[in-house]
Order: structure tokens, then sequence, then C-alpha cells
């Protein structure tokens, strides 16, 4: 049963989306997985997942080869099922967050919804919180630089759901990009980089990080200086939604006298 789990996460499949294949609650998958055998599983939803992964029997499923064609077609053979048990359900999720979307999309931002919730919600991982704390942060900056698109292309091949040849992105931007990360990888997994090695690297790195927060603080804090000379110029105490834009007008103005001494 640990193999089986393995390639369902190798594979990238959700206990949500397991459950929606098989007609049975996210708990009921969480009890399947925990049986030693999968010939323990009711039969109907033995044959089911069997179908899905495309093997005939239980024995079968070491010979599992995961590559990108074996994760097309399996995850194929999930969303046509998945998408024909539902349509898009706004349920468990405000309409108002889905509005605008169309269908594909608002079915994208369901699944990565449930995943986020699955994660959370699994209390023997530890760590569910601060990844998706930081996935929360990889999407606040990703439109501030074209590498971090570059990653995310990166991952996608590298854990077999994107082809190694597709480009979606700058094409040749992407392609050296994703050679150094390669090579990065290769290095780190060879045991060839240590702390000590790269300790001086690390250094830089945690310097330029903290040069970036400090001018940021010292913006914002110059922001907020203008923002209080503003309010007092104008006799205002406060930003509303009734002064908004005349204080804002204010504060460009104050900004350009700044530029301008």
């Amino acid at each position: 049963m640990d193999q089986l789990n393995n390639i369902l996460k190798e594979l990238g499949i959700s206990k949500v989306k397991l459950a929606k294949f098989l007609g049975v609650s996210r708990q009921m998958i969480y009890n399947y997985l925990e049986l030693e055998d999968i010939n323990k599983w009711p039969k109907d939803k033995k044959v089911l997942l069997l179908n899905l992964l495309g093997v005939k029997a239980p024995e079968d499923i070491p010979n599992i080869k995961i590559d990108t064609d074996y994760m097309s077609d399996v995850e194929a053979r999930l969303n046509s099922i998945v998408s024909e048990q539902s349509t898009v359900s706004t349920d468990d999720v405000s309409g108002s967050l889905l509005s605008g979307l169309s269908k594909m999309d608002q079915e994208l931002m369901i699944s990565i919804i449930d995943l986020l919730k699955e994660k959370l919600e699994d209390t023997n991982d530890a760590d569910g919180h601060n990844t998706v704390k930081y996935l929360y942060h990889f999407l606040q900056s990703v439109d501030t630089s074209k590498e971090l698109k570059y990653i995310l292309g990166y991952v996608a091949k590298e854990t077999g759901f994107v082809k190694p040849l597709e480009f979606v992105f700058n094409e040749e931007e992407q392609f050296i990009f994703e050679s150094i990360m390669y090579s990065a990888f290769v290095l780190y997994n060879s045991g060839g980089a240590s702390k000590t090695k790269l300790a001086e690297c690390h250094k830089r790195f945690t310097n330029q990080i903290e040069q970036k927060m400090e001018d940021k603080l010292s913006r914002t804090l110059e922001l907020n200086n203008i923002k209080v000379l503003a309010l007092k110029e104008l006799g205002y105490t406060e930003i509303n939604e009734h002064n908004a834009s005349e204080v804002f007008e204010k504060i460009a103005e104050i900004q350009s006298r700044k530029v301008g001494s």
C-alpha cells in the first residue's frame, strides 16, 4: 500500500480528486489507503482504481513506469470521470471568488483550493502550513520577476506534468534558465555542494535580501510621512472613500515637490 501511496503522490492525484473519481468521501479514501492490501478494498472501487492506473491486477502496480505520457493518460482518465460527475460547484467556494472566470478556469481554481485545503487539513504534515504560506508569497511575487514563472515551468517538467520541450514563456530565456536550474540540482544532489563552500555565497544572498527589506521599509516610512503631511495640509485626519481621490492627488503633489527640490 505504501507503493500505491507513492504512485498517487508522484502522479499528483489529490485525495479530493481521487474521492470524486471513486465516488466516495475524502475520509473514506484515507481509510482505504490505510489498509495493508488493495484487495481489501470494495471490489468496485478496486476495479475503478486499477482502471485509472491502467493495470489489470494489483500485482501489476509495482511494474508501473511513471513518465510524462503515462501521467497524461492517467490525468485524462481521471478528468473525464470527474468532469462527468459534476459541473463546477460553488458549495464550498464563494461565488464571488469564481465570478468572471471561464468554466475551465473555475475548475482550475477549485482544484487548487481543494489541494490547499487538503494540505492544511493533513495533521500528519507538519510542514503543510508553511508550505502553503510560502506558496502564497510566491504567488504574490510571481509577476515581479519573469524568472519566477520559469521556476514554475522547471518544476512542472521535472515532476513530469509537462513535456520537457514545452515552452509557454520566452523560449530562449526559459531554455537557459532551465539548463542552469538543472545544473544547480545536479550539483546539489551530487553532494559536491557543502554549507562550508557556499557560506560566502549565502552571505551575499542574505545581505541582498536584507538590503531589499531595508529599502522597502524606508519607502514605506517615506510614504507614510507623505500621507500624514497630505492629510495635515488638507485638514483631514484619515483617508476615507469621500476624500481618497483628493488625498492621493495631494500625495502626488508632495512627491513632485520632493523630486523638484
